[in-house]
């Protein structure tokens, strides 16, 4: 990687990072964009990768809020979703897969900007993690389906909920993609060298996210993902 595409991802790192820590969506959403514009090769490893510690801690700091219930669901669904994340990832090439990476931002942010409050139940749980299990593992993106069933709950029970979910789902695609083969040297390169930024993100989200509710990051980052999912979306075109 570049030194170029090396502080342009960072920087985007960072500030996703911060983000999810804070509003506990927006990682992916902000990340996969730009990796998907600069290094597209590098999807979704890349993204599950740094997410695994970025979930845990999230997950961790806020252990007391988690919906376990609907966590338990939504990681069923997830797994069920696997295979065809698998499915996308085998049968598109780079070029096609940012263009499914810039349709899928896009049509989930402005989902998750027009959908209604509800009460979510068993169906959308699993549902939710159908979904996430398919774009997550071909793309990286899962947050928007677990951000629509949880934008209506606490903060510390939307952010702590997700986070484990992507925790599970996450581990999940990862060994799905290694006994695939989609797994290379340079993606783990890529990501260990993210790191440094992902944890600068993550500790600064530590000092605001008990001080704000979320709907403010929550509105920025879908304006922000649509931005980026329509950019990527002209770059492969």
């Amino acid at each position: 990687m570049s030194i170029e595409h090396l502080v342009l991802i960072s920087l985007a790192v960072l500030f996703a990072a911060f983000v999810q820590g804070a509003t506990g969506v927006g990682f992916a959403l902000i990340v996969a964009p730009v990796i998907g514009i600069l290094r597209p090769e590098l999807l979704p490893v890349c993204v599950l990768v740094l997410m695994l510690p970025l979930n845990f801690y999230v997950a961790w700091r806020e252990r007391a809020a988690v919906d376990r219930i609907g966590a338990s669901w939504i990681t069923g669904g997830r797994i069920l979703g696997t295979a065809g994340g698998l499915w996308v990832l085998a049968a598109l090439s780079a070029n096609h897969l940012a263009i499914f990476v810039g349709l899928s931002t896009v049509a989930a942010a402005l989902v998750t900007l027009m959908m209604p409050a509800f009460a979510p139940g068993r169906r959308a749980f699993v549902a939710a993690g159908l979904v996430t299990g398919v774009t997550e593992t071909a793309t990286g993106i899962g947050g928007p389906p677990l951000a629509l069933v949880y934008q209506h709950q606490a903060p510390p029970t939307m952010r702590s909920t997700i986070a484990l979910c992507f925790l599970a789902g996450e581990l999940v695609s990862l060994a799905t993609l290694l006994v695939a083969g989609r797994i290379g040297s340079s993606q783990l390169i890529a990501a260990a060298s993210l790191l440094p930024a992902l944890l600068i993100g993550a500790w600064l989200s530590r000092v605001v996210h008990h001080r704000i509710g979320g709907r403010f990051l929550r509105a920025f980052v879908q304006v922000f993902a649509i931005v980026s999912g329509v950019a990527l979306l002209v770059h492969a075109a």
